[in-house]
């Protein structure tokens, strides 16, 4: 049933949301200027001030962006949303009708309340793709569970994390800056408590997070994070750049942002697919990364963090069972790579001899192209985030850190426990078809509950429903059976890249 629609009075202007079945949705509500004309390249400003009521019942703009590439994009539907006031996120509370939801101890929580935890979200798409608006991201089962959550759009691509000698950067990572800064000025509207504020992203969004919790920029703006299929890693200026300037002679164009201002953007979109087409994170090539900027970025994330960076802020994170059956499984990588071209890929990417014996002893059945899998998927996100966890636990700050695996695998296309599967598990959306796009029809509802059930509980409490890291290092694992608590999985593979 639709409710009559809820208003909120923020610090910019009121908003009319929509509300059903107790939860209120404010979507496209601007937390800063249209990034166009002369703040196309430049840092996010503030929203201007709005007279009357702002409609919010649909979603915002998008950042400019490029479809995913076939099949992906069956497997990742990315709504494009036309329009320039990209700068938007969306909020979702708990709602009773009235304008406000008692608790059983009488404290008013709804909209105009206060006391609720919030979440924000932060989308993935390797800075290139996605947006708040993706279904699997709706934040109703949020709401439902007492939460209120928030996802943000943010630039992407050439003009959220190009580096121009004439304009900021991390201009992307501003924005998300600029998204928490608005939750904790209006967040109290809406029910949610300004001081319980937990960050979660999943690829690019968690990584973007990595950083967050490196800034002195983000310090204060949340309490808790998630991260979620991503590491701390951040490039030098003069290697990111490469990729802009890649982008710069592709158009025949200074790489600065002045002259990118001036090039029509579908060209300038073509030309980002056509330079980062062929990047990969395993072997190298074209991409756009968060950067070491001296700003935003002091230093390096994975450094700053095993330094004792937000050593007080609580952390979970962790990655599915087999990430990389994403990238390689549809594109034919597992069948094509034999033990030959394999061992040429491990040797560029730099990854020990030593490990590689140890996954190949320890994978008898598995092709060439799974082992290798298994080694980047590794490589790039299980290992940098077991060390994290462990330098944090030497650093004994206040901050607690859980770790959690992904195990269920997915029959759609032999995916398995690939990236980003989790994602529909944990905002509990397992029945939206653009779900069920990569997580097939009977998906196990129990163990999304389980998955949802303890992101409610980490952002309300700290503590996700197990113990957290020690030196026996304990891993929730969910599915592909029931979740399980394992201690230091897969640990020969894991010491076979110590020193």
């Amino acid at each position: 049933m639709v409710e009559r629609g809820p208003e909120v009075l923020t610090r910019y202007g009121s908003l009319c949301g929509a509300a059903k079945d107790g939860v209120a949705a404010f979507l496209g509500v601007p937390y800063a200027k249209a990034p166009v004309g002369p703040l196309r390249f430049r840092a996010p400003e503030p929203v201007e001030p709005w007279e009357g009521v702002r409609e919010a019942t649909a979603f915002g703009a998008t950042a400019p962006k490029r479809p995913y590439a076939p099949p992906l994009d069956a497997l990742l539907p990315d709504p494009d949303v036309a329009g320039d006031d990209c700068l938007n996120l969306n909020v979702w509370a708990p709602w009773d009708g009235t304008g406000a939801a008692d608790g059983d101890d009488g404290a008013d929580r709804g909209p105009g309340g206060g006391g609720r935890p919030v979440m924000v979200w932060i989308h993935g798409g390797s800075l290139i793709h996605g947006s708040s608006a993706v279904p699997v991201y709706d934040g109703t089962a949020f709401a439902r569970d007492g939460v209120v959550l928030v996802s943000v759009n943010y630039r992407l691509g050439i003009e959220g994390f190009g580096v121009f000698p004439d304009a900021p950067g991390n201009i992307g990572l501003r924005d998300q800056i600029a998204a928490l800064s608005w939750v904790r000025e209006n967040i109290a509207a809406f029910g949610g408590d300004p001081e319980r504020v937990t960050v979660f992203g999943e690829s690019a969004g968690a990584i973007s997070i990595a950083a967050l919790l490196a800034s002195p920029l983000a310090e204060g703006l949340f309490r808790r994070a998630v991260v979620q299929s991503g590491a701390p890693i951040a490039q030098p200026l003069a290697t990111a750049r490469r990729t802009t300037e890649a982008v710069a002679a592709r158009l025949g164009v200074p790489a600065t942002a002045e002259a990118f201002a001036g090039v029509d953007r579908a060209r300038l979109l073509a030309a980002q697919t056509e330079v980062t087409g062929k990047g990969s994170p395993l072997t190298g090539g074209h991409s756009f990364q968060i950067v070491v900027d001296g700003e935003v970025v002091p230093r390096d994330p994975a450094e700053a963090l095993a330094d004792g960076a937000s050593a007080g802020v609580d952390l979970l994170m962790g990655t599915t069972t087999e990430e990389y059956r994403l990238w390689f499984v549809p594109s034919g990588v597992t069948e094509r790579v034999g033990p030959v071209v394999q061992r040429l890929l491990l040797r560029k990417a730099k990854v020990p001899s030593r490990a590689a014996r140890v996954y190949r002893a320890g994978r008898p059945g598995e092709k060439p192209g799974e082992v290798l899998g298994a080694l980047a998927t590794d490589k790039l996100l299980r290992i940098p985030l077991n060390r994290l966890a462990d330098a944090r636990l030497r650093s004994g700050g206040p901050g607690e850190t859980y770790l959690y695996e992904f195990g269920w695998r997915s029959p759609v296309l032999d995916l398995g426990a690939c990236h980003a599967l989790e994602l529909g598990f944990v905002f509990d959306t397992l029945d939206l078809p653009e779900t069920r796009a990569l997580t097939g029809p009977d998906a196990p509802r129990d163990l999304a509950a389980a998955m949802h059930a303890a992101w409610v509980s980490f952002a309300s409490t700290g503590d996700p429903g197990w113990r957290p890291w020690d030196p026996a290092r304990p891993v929730m694992t969910f599915g592909p059976g029931l979740p399980s608590l394992v201690e230091a999985p897969r640990e020969a593979e894991r010491r076979a890249w110590e020193n």
